[in-house]
């Protein structure tokens, strides 16, 4: 049976909350389903202002973060304070409740500090490999200079430290094993999929579209690369060049652009047709998603961005509702048929595609089922389980020992591993 039960599992995570991180909370929760005492180290946050609680059986320690910081000089302060944080925290847990191995979700890619520090005692070292920094710093700053050649050392070392690692997609996983030298036996796909259990199919609230026939709903982190001017670019294009005043747009969602978009919005005059919600409680998200016509990522095509998985498509897919993107390596294999895909950053393309869609009805719902299936039969939480369990079960495997389960195979309905098609 893989993750064996009584391991003690801390989990590190510092840009986001839990259980607002809805990756690391999955996680947990399935750890702990499998027997395992589960601890998470993570930041406080709005909504999430407890230095402790438990929730669900999970034991959650949040440290004050010290600001959010949105250039390199601010996030070489941010790091450094929030990892003395955690590495209080991970002292204070290893000598009241104790932990076997330690799960590091980046960014930033210096938890591996603390994993090293712990080895020495015996402790396994797990790096869930959430953001690709290097690319990250590339995209946000559009450079290649000392931090950015830092960044890449950062995750040379933290990969040097990891027994296992979990990849979000191929992709990453290529990282882990070209660029990272990790062993491919060692690097299992876990990919971010929704609990269908979880996903809520509520009556749509006509008034979110505020008087329009359409509504085109967005969520997800709002920040430079998510690309959200771009949307904007592109709603004033349907507005003045297309002629259509016919669309309501929602943004859900919270981070450190939100102040400079609602000023563009302003000066677009879009404020009538924009709406900006911050973070909403599930409820509202599944209304708000459920109400929806169409659903976009107008994630800004680069290195970055090419090799991620967005949660939010597989949210959108798994709601069954079509998606217009720009088309992204990773973002189309997510989607496949469930979106249709613009030229890189093209805003009027991107209006054109989203116009496609509205005015045509019977398209957009072949295209949702399209993505329901694609989630229910391969990208759901459920079928992601297997995989996470196996990676601990590498971690805790002498070295070049075989996993009970390969890194790209899944257990069937009967228990035994599925060489299927690889996801």
């Amino acid at each position: 049976m893989p993750a064996s039960p009584g391991r003690r599992v801390l989990i590190i995570v510092e840009n986001l909350p839990c259980p607002f991180d809805r990756r690391v909370w999955q996680q947990s929760l399935a750890l702990k389903a499998a027997g395992c005492d589960v601890s998470i180290i993570c930041p406080k946050g709005r909504g999430f202002d407890k230095s402790y609680e438990e929730i669900d059986g999970v034991h959650i320690y949040r440290h004050s973060l010290p600001f959010e910081a949105s250039s390199a000089r601010g996030y070489a302060i941010e790091y450094p304070l929030s990892l003395l944080m955690e590495f209080w925290l991970a002292v204070r847990i290893a000598l009241t409740r104790g932990f076997d191995v330690i799960q590091a979700c980046n960014p930033p890619d210096t938890i591996f500090l603390i994993g090293r520090f712990f080895k020495l005692f015996g402790k396994r070292f797990i790096f869930d490999h959430h953001d690709i920094n290097p690319e990250l710093y590339e995209a946000k700053f559009g450079r290649r200079d000392v931090w950015y050649r830092l960044l890449c050392r950062l995750e040379r070392w933290t990969f040097a430290a990891a027994d296992a690692s979990i990849a979000t997609n191929e992709s990453y996983r290529a990282i882990a094993i070209e660029r990272g030298g990790m062993s491919a036996d060692r690097v299992f796909v876990v990919r971010s999929g929704p609990d269908l259990r979880k996903v809520k199919y509520l009556p749509p609230r006509h008034e979110l579209k505020n008087g329009r026939k359409y509504l085109v709903g967005y969520v997800g982190v709002i920040g430079k690369q998510e690309g959200l001017d771009l949307l904007l670019e592109s709603a004033r294009y349907m507005r003045t060049q297309l002629c259509r005043d016919d669309v309501q747009y929602v943004i859900i969602g919270d981070g450190t652009e939100v102040p400079a978009l609602k000023e563009m919005s302003a000066r677009l005059g879009l404020d009538d047709c924009v709406s900006f919600t911050g973070r909403v409680s599930d409820h509202d998200l599944w209304e708000i998603l459920g109400t929806a016509d169409v659903c976009v990522n107008p994630d800004r095509a680069n290195v970055m961005n090419d090799k991620s998985t967005m949660n939010k498509i597989l949210e959108y897919m798994a709601l069954g509702k079509p998606i217009v993107q720009f088309n992204l390596t990773e973002g189309r294999f997510s989607a496949g048929g469930a979106s249709l895909y613009a030229r890189h950053n093209d805003t009027q393309d991107f209006a054109l595609k989203l116009g496609t869609l509205l005015d045509d009805e019977p398209l957009r719902r072949r295209m949702g089922d399209i993505g329901r299936r694609r989630v229910e039969g391969e990208l759901a939480w459920q079928h992601q389980v297997p995989k996470l369990l196996a990676a601990y079960d590498m971690a805790f495997a002498p070295s070049g020992a075989p996993a009970l389960l390969g890194p790209d195979e899944e257990l069937d309905e009967e228990g035994g591993p599925d060489t299927g098609q690889r996801l």
